[in-house]
């Protein structure tokens, strides 16, 4: 069943509570004269004069970061203070990556692919799999099944994924909405290890050699760099600081999108606007708030229109806003505290079968 968009969504949609029973051929029209809109107000036109400033100011706090290291490598509060900016680095960088890896950024591919393979070099991230994984997430969103964001090893966002837990899975999902924020900690070395994996695959790789080279010379670039300068000590503790923490605000910032969101049955068939604006979650747009969260606070409009650059989404939000009204579809926006307390309440309550059995 689906409850109120607003607090706890149960687990499982039912499409029928959700949607009108209109013919297909009327919702992609919708969905088409939405689009209309959005792109008569010139929104999904490219944005290089934002991007222009944009691209050199996150490399220049990668640069910071280097020159912190060089300058104050003695200084171990220093270096934690460094650690913490240089997870804040990151994660900008996987904002940019994001980007480019919709081609929000240039009209061409081999431009916007440059982007991706900078992003990998200097964050170990492999583009290929991550664009394979995420595309997947944008086709079908909170799909059983098919969107691996909600085949998570760790955690269950189903009764019966949660019922079906077995090995260290089972002791995690019991108390998953007390150790969601802890395990987020690991968020950093899953991505990495995870492209690693699809390397060795070798599936569907754009770039087969390129990747890997860029991809294992940044990693080797990150080691020296923090070794040869910090020291194995101070070396090794600025590394946990800086992968712990980039791991929680990177996990922090993707969660609100959509967990705790209506989940779909893997034989749902629902058309593209319903689906992209029922499984997401907005969060309230500030300077502060747009800046953390990268522009991705506006996940509606984001899963709507993915080639959209990024400050162009909050303008298109009260066009996507009233559109639904228009069309009675519910646009679940919250505020960031809010965000957080439905997805903890949502993961508290699809665990309750392993508490159960517990118990019993």
């Amino acid at each position: 069943m689906m409850g109120s968009a607003v607090g706890i969504v149960p687990v499982i949609m039912d499409v029928s509570e959700s949607v009108e029973p209109v013919t297909k051929r009327e919702r992609d029209r919708d969905y088409l004269e939405l689009k209309r809109r959005v792109t008569q107000a010139g929104l999904l036109d490219r944005q290089y004069i934002y991007y222009a400033w944009k691209i050199p100011s996150v490399v220049a706090m990668v640069a910071t970061s280097i020159a912190l290291m060089v300058l104050f490598s003695g200084t171990l509060w220093i270096q934690m203070l460094n650690a913490v900016f240089l997870a804040l680095t990151f994660t900008n960088l996987g904002f940019l990556g994001h980007d480019s890896g919709h081609r929000q950024i240039f009209k061409t591919v081999r431009y916007n692919d440059w982007v991706l393979l900078g992003v990998g070099f200097l964050t170990g991230m492999t583009p290929s799999w991550w664009q394979d994984k995420h595309n997947t997430h944008h086709v079908s969103p909170n799909q059983l099944e098919i969107d691996g964001d909600i085949e998570v090893s760790l955690f269950a966002f189903t009764h019966e994924q949660a019922a079906t837990m077995r090995g260290i899975g089972k002791l995690t999902v019991r108390h998953q909405a007390f150790l969601f924020y802890p395990l987020l900690t690991l968020t950093a070395l899953s991505l990495l290890f995870g492209g690693i994996a699809y390397q060795i695959r070798k599936e569907r790789m754009r770039y087969p050699v390129t990747e890997p080279v860029l991809v294992i010379a940044g990693l080797i670039a990150y080691l020296a760099v923090i070794f040869l300068f910090l020291g194995p000590w101070y070396g090794a503790a600025f590394i946990v600081v800086h992968r712990a923490l980039g791991g929680v605000y990177m996990g922090s910032v993707f969660a609100p999108n959509h967990k705790g969101m209506p989940i779909l049955e893997k034989e749902t068939e629902l058309d593209f606007l319903h689906q992209q604006v029922l499984t997401a979650r907005n969060v309230q747009g500030s300077p502060v708030a747009d800046f953390w969260y990268g522009g991705l606070n506006y996940q509606i409009e984001h899963h709507l229109f993915p080639n959209m650059p990024r400050n162009n989404l909050k303008k298109a939000q009260p066009i996507v806003r009233a559109f639904c009204q228009e069309k009675g579809i519910s646009y679940h926006e919250t505020g960031v505290w809010q965000s957080h307390k439905e997805i903890l309440g949502f993961l508290h309550e699809v665990s309750a079968p392993q508490r159960q059995k517990k118990s019993a």
